[in-house]
């Protein structure tokens, strides 16, 4: 009995909480993979595809929400498994949908929900309270260094999956590879979370909410993050289309996603050990500046394989860094309570941008027969995003001391 009230070690739950990110992110780093295949196939248009995976971003948003409050709760091991059950359940159908609304039943709506109960929010959220804070910016780091790392592996594991057995059978695969983390998320069951959680607790749900949206920095936060999502969503959804259109292989388009996952692991890394020194604030608006700039260049320069694997490894370098930078400040803010919940709400935020930048990918080049204006867009949006981060205050909130009964 005196075991379960000692908290997890450092290595189980990096260990657990990297493997678990690598198969969730991994996987949906490569659906843009699918996008030519199925369309080609069903005969569907672009905007189909990208309206099912836009409304998986925007699923994965508001679940996460939930997700959250249900992690800070109950602790991440059942969301976590009901998460994969999801997983499997969405890719499966994926595979097998025959029309355009099943696919965004499945791909859209399940696999979003799945994402949800995967990824950060829920794992950020056991690293938050487990983890000493002196170590805590570093060990986000290395978790969402870990999602790069399952891109860096699982792209070119997709592309082979596709080319070999087709994208049904490539799709039913995967389905039965996401339930690896089900015996991951063991790794991760928080001793007495019942208890435990609750009595560190001086806020009430509906009071951790209304106290984070009436405080600025947490405003310009989520303001910042709907930049990343749009950006990341609509680079990952779309460039393998994109560099398709300019002449070149698919082969390329794979590779250039796998070296954003390689270059990830490093810049993610390296974002969460800044961290732990710097300003994250300051951190994160030279990131998104650095991802502006980067995309200007990407489209003044000639388009040849390899301008494509600077740009991925430049953009796979500042892909991600932006998350323990980003939930590192909620935390230090906030603190570790509700954790898994806000940061629910501050993906939300990433997710709505992420739903527009596949949705408008989509929907521009089927009215103009270009991705000119959004890659402009993500241009002046990361302008934005810099300057917004740049007032936040990163110190702990003060808060009023709880009234005293008589």
């Amino acid at each position: 009995m005196h075991a379960q009230s000692q908290p997890l070690s450092l290595k189980q739950v990096l260990f657990c909480g990297a493997m678990i990110v690598t198969l969730s992110m991994g996987i949906r780093h490569g659906f843009g993979l699918w996008l030519q295949p199925i369309t080609q196939e069903q005969g569907w248009s672009r905007q189909s595809f990208s309206l099912a995976i836009a409304i998986q971003n925007l699923s994965w948003g508001v679940i996460g929400v939930f997700a959250g409050m249900l992690a800070d709760k109950l602790g991440a091991f059942r969301v976590l498994v009901a998460g994969a059950v999801l997983y499997a359940i969405g890719l499966a159908g994926m595979a097998l949908s025959p029309t355009p609304l099943v696919f965004a039943l499945t791909a859209g709506v399940l696999i979003g929900a799945a994402q949800a109960g995967t990824t950060y929010a829920v794992i950020y959220g056991v690293i938050g309270r487990q983890i000493p804070v002196e170590r805590r910016s570093w060990a986000m780091g290395v978790a969402a260094a870990a999602g790069s790392f399952g891109q860096f592996l699982m792209v070119p594991v997709e592309g082979h999956l596709i080319a070999g057995f087709g994208w049904h059978t490539a799709l039913l695969v995967l389905a039965l590879m996401v339930l690896l983390i089900v015996p991951l998320a063991f790794g991760l069951r928080e001793p007495r979370v019942g208890h435990a959680a609750v009595a560190h607790r001086d806020q009430t749900i509906l009071q951790a909410v209304g106290e984070a949206f009436k405080y600025p920095s947490f405003v310009l936060l989520m303001a910042g993050y709907f930049v990343c999502g749009f950006q990341l969503a609509f680079i990952g959804v779309h460039m393998p289309s994109y560099l398709r259109d300019k002449g070149l292989s698919p082969e390329v388009a794979s590779y250039a996603l796998a070296l954003v996952g390689l270059f990830n692991v490093f810049g993610t890394y390296v974002a969460g050990s800044l961290g732990a020194r710097l300003a994250k604030r300051k951190l994160l608006a030279a990131i998104y500046f650095s991802r502006a700039a980067t995309i200007a260049i990407f489209l003044a320069a000639p388009i040849t394989p390899l301008s494509v694997y600077v740009f991925a490894s430049v953009m796979g370098f500042l892909w991600l860094s932006t998350v323990p930078l980003t939930s590192g400040i909620v935390a230090q803010i906030f603190g570790v309570a509700h954790l898994s919940m806000l940061g629910g709400f501050v993906f939300l935020s990433h997710q709505v941008g992420s739903f527009l930048g596949v949705w408008l990918g989509g929907y521009l080049y089927d009215s103009t027969g270009s991705y000119g204006i959004v890659w402009y867009l993500a241009i002046a949006l990361g302008v934005f995003a810099a300057l917004v981060n740049l007032p936040v205050k990163e110190g702990a909130i003060v808060r009023q001391p709880a009234p005293q009964p008589a």
